[in-house]
């Protein structure tokens, strides 16, 4: 992997015109993860629902898990923004963010920029919570929408899991959903042999696109973005963890293969299976890991509410414009719905900033467009994402009851 790195490094320093076109290595490889992640998903769902004790307990564990995503959600956008209003990464900049989008509006950046603003224009509670249903059951895995999947796996969970305690030849059918995810995994543990030419071609492609030099202005802001994430890890995650007997830092050790791959491949999705299996081992219970786990791909994006809250206070800052306390707790309130629009899809943070600009109405929503040439240095975003979510199925067990430190400990020390 490490030469892999330092290959793409060499080639987009000195063949910039060869090392661009090596971007489809790594989009090759989060195709080959995403084009199973919907179906695994599912299965988990299904998996962990079904083999809870009854639909008492499957209530009781989505309703803890949806109180502590909230719960973060809130400390997290809550956070970004103290951390924009004390760092100030916008301050000084004095860019005209509607003539910077006006200029950029016929590029390729300007075109992707214009998609989002336009999902983001449509964005309304009511057609949310309709777009949570799929037209079919199919429609939900063809769109790969992983917040229909979940509702479609939640409903079919549920009832897999009241007919199989009263009827064995649906407790097979759970058994056969168990071996089918055996299959699964083995099929993401050959494309992950494939991680060391992505790695090569998503550095090459960074380097020779973008260099060194083309993003210095806004390094200060990705310097914040950062300052911000390892803030938030390393006090509010690290005293929730401490507060339940667990060491953050070798938890972090403990998953540190898949933290390489998110941000080797840019997607965070990439590192759900081996997840899924450290999880378990590590002591939680399999029914929590593999509801908790696959929700908070979807709901538990502590690192996106950072960046979408700082991000909104850049493109402020940069463009004059001043936020009091009001406008912030509005910010606050605006970005607690539409970072429900954020999922680990990639892109799908951006959409969330175009809604909450859009709503918000005091900054030029274009000028989002300043963050494309940035985009692909955020992987503090897809990070604390991830180990947020390691966190939360360690929550979520230990509030169960269903968390075994003897394993903890073994897997800890080994790690």
């Amino acid at each position: 992997m490490a030469a892999a790195i330092a290959a793409g490094i060499a080639l987009g320093q000195w063949w910039p015109d060869i090392a661009v076109q090596m971007k489809p290595l790594s989009d090759g490889f989060v195709k080959l993860i995403g084009m199973l992640i919907g179906v695994i998903m599912f299965m988990l769902v299904v998996s962990g629902i079904a083999g809870m004790q009854g639909r008492a307990q499957t209530a009781k564990v989505g309703g803890k898990a949806v109180l502590y995503f909230e719960a973060m959600a809130l400390m997290s956008l809550t956070v970004g923004i103290l951390a924009g209003v004390l760092l100030q990464p916008g301050s000084g900049i004095h860019l005209d963010l509607s003539a910077t989008a006006a200029e950029t509006a016929g590029s390729t950046g300007g075109q992707l920029v214009s998609g989002y603003l336009r999902r983001a224009e449509d964005f309304r509670i009511d057609q949310f919570v309709l777009g949570l249903i799929p037209d079919s059951f199919a429609g939900a895995f063809v769109h790969n929408n992983s917040l229909q999947i979940l509702l479609v796996a939640v409903l079919f969970g549920v009832a897999l899991g009241r007919l199989s305690a009263r009827d064995a030849r649906f407790a097979q059918l759970r058994d056969f959903i168990e071996s089918l995810l055996g299959v699964l995994f083995g099929m993401v543990n050959l494309i992950l042999r494939l991680a060391p030419l992505a790695a090569f071609g998503a550095m090459a492609f960074t380097i020779g696109r973008y260099g060194l030099g083309s993003v210095l202005p806004l390094l200060r802001f990705v310097g914040a973005i950062y300052l911000a994430s390892i803030f938030f890890v390393a006090a509010v995650m690290a005293l929730i963890a401490r507060a339940l007997g667990v060491n953050l830092l070798r938890l972090i050790a403990y998953v540190r293969d898949e933290l390489l791959l998110v941000v080797f491949t840019a997607s965070s999705v990439a590192a759900l299976p081996g997840l899924i299996g450290k999880m378990e081992k590590l002591g939680c219970s399999r029914s929590v890991v593999r509801l908790v786990l696959p929700a908070g791909y979807s709901f538990n994006l502590s690192g996106t509410n950072l960046y979408l809250a700082m991000a909104t206070l850049f493109l402020a800052q940069a463009s004059g414009v001043h936020l009091g306390l009001w406008q912030l707790v509005t910010l606050l309130a605006i970005a607690m719905l539409t970072s429900k629009g954020a999922t680990s899809v990639t892109g799908s943070g951006f959409i969330a900033l175009a809604a909450t600009l859009t709503a918000l109405q005091l900054v030029p929503v274009g000028g989002i467009v300043l963050l494309l040439g940035v985009e692909r240095l955020m992987k503090c975003r897809s990070l604390t994402n991830v180990i947020g979510n390691c966190l939360a199925c360690v929550v979520i067990a230990v509030w169960e009851g269903e968390f075994d430190r003897e394993a903890m400990r073994r897997e800890l020390q080994g790690g």
